[in-house]
């Protein structure tokens, strides 16, 4: 008799997990029950009952009776009717994979073996087997799970419940929640903070002393409205919330893993997503377009735009040398399925390839319904060593025409040479009789022989160079429908161990009604993409209403903003968090309009002063009395730092990799040649998997490779010796300092204020200015008469600009 071992070997090696195989026979004939019932059951009895029986069911898996034997375990079926090559129980008993091996320590005896292996040709025939393997399989309560706070439909507040003395809905939420907690809210920001504030929120760069003066002068209610308009409109506004989107996104203009070549084509997917931010496009649409793009005008053309969105699904890591094409599939699947999941609905779903999510009610089902819809869309071109992704062609219809054009012209040139070779080997095989002797009458002109020849040579010159100068058409990283198929539970996450087929679909939990896809003969993308916009997935709205709060007040609604399931944080404020939802979807998820609401509130524009009562009730601010200070994220500082200095190169778009689309950026015997020499803005900078920038890198950049919403920030040695030596920071003092010389060579006071203004946004305090005069004055101890005076000296203002730069006033956000 087999022991307990064997089968708590059984539950780690089949991890079953899933609902029902229903292709068991319905009506098994009179001999297969009976083959069953004298050969099979009391097999499965003698060996199995005691670990897989009524009392103890190892995995969820019983083996005492027909229907459970059917029903499966927590990976779905053990037996595969009619196949048992494709059955786990036979595999595992057969001993094909080491892996696999049941008994671990001794094989069972062929004969029983065998029978096992009969009966599941014959359709594994069992009494009664349907009334449990028609029900499906939950492994958890899915009313007390749709409980989960993420999970219910949008609460939407009743106006009587609303503070009519706030004029912002948002400070009824916050002010009330601070009432009850026994907190006081700080007092509103200075101007001169608030529009430094406003400006690196919305456009990542720093206020010009002009700009500043500007807002001090305006006395209007709307002063700030104004200035809020204005940054909303600038189109330094997408490259700043772009970018936040390309953390979650997981953008990069590399490949990393193994095969660390260019994605050559990524910067238009960049540059779709600022020109988004910019015309402010409706967050669903986004959304949509990111997902099934190429779907969304039906049997009309997509346009280019919606071609280049696509490569939200084609931007993450791939190991492109994978010998095994299936796994390499499934790997890109799994990656897929878990930046939607994180990104869209702040859920983990990758989680659930190898098994039922571990605190999530999202079944190993859930993860293969989408797996199916991602399996029947064609990301890669190619599996073969190495791998190539799929590309759009998006190009103008001119450009078109010039390569037919250009085609034709080479056909062209081809044919004729075609032709003359022709002539050549006509003229060559003419007969030669036994002696050698040519049998013609007319002797072969050899200057004409030549004259071909010198043809041909100068046809296949202009054909190299026709070739060489082909135009390269436009194309843009993206996503294709491929063939629809539903996608098998592969146990363990293994593709070598196939359970049985899931329909597509979204997760069981998060659905109203039928799960499955409504039109199997298409990938499912389309409906995915309208599912997650829709008002039966309360999750979308959420989960982007906080990223956008985050982004602005420094910590989420909920602090976990990449995971809303049941290990992230709860809400602090639940129903804000709905009822900005909701507006959001009725002002047609306008992210622009967004801004407006969040920072025209006295919330946002509350001051970060230290309040000691305050402090020991809420050390953490989480309830929000008092502003976040926030230091500048990498790209913020460094544009920052251009900007003062003058240098700030404000073009937009294209590319800077200095190699070829699928080129190597490294290998493992070259070294990383990219540049970032360059005075351009930070989101236009290559983003280099296995490699980053080491501006970015010490300064808490994203993960590159996996969806980010939420930076850390460090503070670490590193950080302080990059701004004191490097390139930059010492480039942009010596830069600020001749243009402040250049600016008010005769006025000292003038040039302090302008420091002052150019790197606080606000005027110095008169014992501010001394300690400038003073350290002015001292940087050069003994000056000789041909030396230039001190407040002169670029060397004293370089030094005095870089400890500006580097200060803490200059990188913290108030």
């Amino acid at each position: 008799m087999l022991t307990s071992k064997f089968f708590h070997s059984l539950y780690l090696c089949l991890a079953l997990m899933l609902c029902p195989h229903s292709g068991f026979a319905e009506e098994a004939d009179s001999e297969g029950i009976r083959f069953y019932e004298s050969k099979i059951r009391p097999l499965l009895l003698d060996h199995c009952a005691d670990c897989h029986g009524a009392e103890t069911q190892e995995s969820d898996l019983r083996l005492d009776t027909p229907g459970h034997i059917n029903l499966g375990g927590k990976s779905g079926p053990v037996v595969i009717p009619l196949k048992p090559e494709q059955s786990l129980l036979i595999s595992a008993l057969s001993h094909e994979d080491e892996a696999l091996s049941m008994p671990p320590d001794e094989k069972l005896p062929a004969t029983e073996i065998k029978l096992l292996t009969q009966w599941v040709s014959m359709g594994a025939p069992m009494p009664d087997a349907e009334v449990i393997a028609t029900r499906q399989r939950i492994p958890f309560n899915l009313e007390e799970a749709r409980k989960h706070w993420s999970f219910p439909p949008l609460q939407q507040l009743k106006p009587n419940d609303f503070d009519k003395s706030y004029q912002n809905p948002i400070d009824h939420f916050i002010f009330s929640k601070l009432s009850e907690q026994g907190l006081t809210p700080a007092q509103p920001a200075s101007k001169n903070v608030l529009i430094r504030r406003a400006y690196l929120d919305l456009i990542g760069l720093p206020p010009t002393p002009e700009q500043v003066d500007r807002f001090l002068a305006d006395e209007s209610p709307a002063a700030f409205q104004n200035v809020v308009d204005e940054l909303l409109a600038s189109p330094h506004y997408g490259e700043r919330w772009g970018r936040h989107w390309l953390d979650v996104a997981r953008y990069a203009d590399s490949n990393g893993l193994d095969e660390n070549i260019a994605h050559g084509n990524a910067w238009r997917y960049r540059d779709y997503v600022i020109a988004a931010f910019n015309s402010d496009k409706p967050f669903n649409e986004f959304i949509q377009e990111q997902i099934a793009g190429d779907l969304l005008n039906g049997d009309a053309q997509p346009t280019h735009e919606q071609l280049i969105a696509t490569g939200f699904l084609s931007l993450g890591p791939k190991v492109l040398a994978e010998g095994d094409e299936t796994k390499m599939q499934m790997d890109i699947i799994d990656e897929q399925i878990d930046t939607t999941g994180r990104a869209f609905l702040g859920l983990t779903l990758g989680c659930a390839r190898c098994h039922d999510h571990k605190f999530d009610p999202i079944r190993a089902d859930d993860y293969y319904a989408l797996a199916g819809i991602f399996k029947s869309t064609k990301t890669m071109e190619s599996l073969k060593r190495i791998a190539k992704w799929n590309e759009h062609v998006i190009a103008s219809p001119e450009q078109l025409e010039e390569k037919v054009l250009h085609n034709q012209e080479i056909a062209s040139v081809q044919a004729k040479i075609d032709e003359l070779k022709k002539q050549q080997t006509e003229k060559k095989t003419v007969s030669v009789d036994a002696t050698g002797e040519n049998e013609s009458s007319e002797p072969i002109p050899q200057a004409k022989e030549l004259s071909v020849a010198e043809q041909l040579k100068e046809l296949d010159k202009q054909l190299k160079e026709l070739k060489g100068s082909t135009p390269e058409l436009p194309t843009a990283m993206g996503v294709v429908e491929g063939e629809a198929k539903d996608v098998p539970i592969h146990v363990r996450g293994s593709h070598l161990s196939l359970g049985r087929d899931v329909r597509r679909g979204v997760p069981l939990v998060l659905s109203q009604g039928d799960p499955a896809l409504q039109n199997p003969q298409q990938s499912g993308r389309l409906e995915l993409a309208n599912w997650l916009t829709s008002n039966e997935n309360p999750l979308t709205a959420r989960v982007w209403m906080n990223r956008v709060w985050r982004w602005h007040f420094g910590k989420g609604i909920v602090s976990t903003t990449n995971n809303f399931g049941l290990l992230g944080t709860e809400p602090t404020h639940p129903e804000l968090l709905d009822w900005l939802a909701i507006e959001f979807m009725k002002n047609g998820w306008s992210t622009k309009q967004l801004h407006r609401r969040m920072m025209l509130s006295k919330t946002y524009q509350m001051s970060s002063a230290y309040d000691k009562q305050n402090a020991e009730i809420d050390p953490e601010n989480r309830f929000l009395w008092r502003g976040n200070q926030q230091r500048m994220e990498a790209e913020v500082f460094r544009d920052s730092v251009l900007a003062a200095s003058g240098q700030l190169d404000r073009s937009m778009g294209g590319s800077m990799l200095h190699v070829k689309n699928r080129e190597f950026i490294f290998n493992h015997t070259s070294k990383d040649e990219t540049n970032y020499a360059t005075t351009r803005r930070s989101v236009y900078l290559p983003v280099i998997r296995n490699n980053l920038y080491v501006g970015f890198s010490l300064f808490d950049y994203t993960d590159a490779s996996v969806p980010n919403g939420d930076r850390s920030t460090s503070t670490v040695a590193p950080q302080a010796l990059y701004a004191l030596n490097s390139d930059l920071v010492l480039t942009a003092a010596e830069k600020l300092a001749e243009r402040l010389i250049e600016q008010h060579a005769d006025d000292l006071g003038l040039r302090v204020q302008s420091l002052y203004k150019i790197s606080y946004g606000r005027l110095p305090t008169h014992s501010e200015i001394e300690a400038v005069q003073d350290y002015l004055l001292n940087f050069n101890s003994s000056p000789t008469e041909t030396e230039e005076s001190t407040t002169q000296n670029l060397k004293a203002w370089t030094a005095l600009c870089q400890a500006f730069l580097i200060s803490n006033e200059f990188i913290y956000v108030q």
